[in-house]
């Protein structure tokens, strides 16, 4: 397997990733193409994306992909699972592991534990996917370990009977935000819009950067330039923060209000942000 990675990607910082996307790990053979994707991150999936019979050999391929250079996240079975702990003693040697994302978060001690089970810094996503991880979120975005959360729509919705209407989803998310910032972390990253593509994919992105969340999970890889733009300071509003950014500098403020300073700091990490993704200079 070739352990190429997309160049661009591989230099985001995960913090600031927008599509994270989920590869299922029975199927070796469809890592390269995802590596070489435009995916701001890639996690390999070993637990819903394998098979219970399959979970031994798509865990080594996994580990073994890792040690040839994929530099990737891998999504790990849950606390209660009998596979965990194989997951993390088969992980904790890999060379380029970028971090865990562990399934089914519903407690704290769930990202301690698992931190504790890695090598120091190993950095943990916590997937949340129900009522009591929602519940948790605030003490779950201030455990040790944790490096960001996110929605896990569709066992969310199972487990809470809630539909995929944007407003019967929207206190969730809003949950997540506001945890997130509780703890100090990155955006959260939202659940995957499967199916979606053009204007529905771009609808949903909109929802998910109004809630103020910042990356979105997906499954597929030709979603991932759409999730990018989508969730990437638009044209409008860089030239809105371009425009501010040089008043200011020049001094061409004008007559100042109240809202003056947190609309220069909003333009300065619009500013910031484009320049990380590459579009401040289109």
């Amino acid at each position: 397997m070739s352990p190429f990675r997309n160049q661009r990607a591989a230099a985001l910082p995960a913090r600031l990733s927008r599509s994270v996307l989920l590869v299922g790990a029975s199927d070796p053979s469809t890592f390269p193409a995802a590596l070489a994707s435009e995916a701001d991150s890639v996690i390999f999936d070993i637990e819903d994306g394998l098979p219970e019979e399959q979970k031994a050999e798509g865990r080594s391929a996994v580990v073994e992909a890792i040690n040839e250079g994929a530099g990737a996240w891998v999504r790990i079975n849950d606390i209660t699972s009998d596979h965990w702990r194989e997951d993390l003693e088969a992980l904790a040697e890999a060379k380029n592991l970028r971090g865990l994302m562990l399934a089914k978060t519903e407690h704290p001690d769930h990202i301690t534990r698992t931190a504790m089970m890695m090598p120091a810094g190993t950095p943990v996503i916590a997937l949340i996917e129900s009522a009591v991880g929602l519940v948790n979120a605030n003490d779950i975005a201030r455990a040790p370990g944790v490096f960001r959360l996110a929605f896990g729509v569709g066992d969310f919705r199972r487990d809470t009977g809630a539909s995929d209407d944007p407003m019967a989803l929207a206190y969730a998310r809003s949950v997540l935000v506001v945890a997130s910032r509780v703890g100090l972390l990155p955006g959260p990253i939202d659940g995957p819009s499967v199916g979606a593509h053009g204007d529905d994919l771009a609808e949903a992105c909109r929802i998910t950067q109004s809630m103020g969340m910042t990356g979105k999970l997906t499954l597929d890889p030709n979603q991932t330039d759409g999730i990018n733009v989508g969730l990437a300071p638009s044209e409008q509003e860089i030239a809105w923060a371009r425009e501010l950014i040089e008043k200011f500098e020049t001094g061409a403020t004008g007559s100042m209000d109240g809202s003056y300073l947190p609309r220069l700091a909003r333009a300065r990490k619009v500013s910031d942000l484009a320049k990380t993704y590459g579009l401040w200079n289109r």
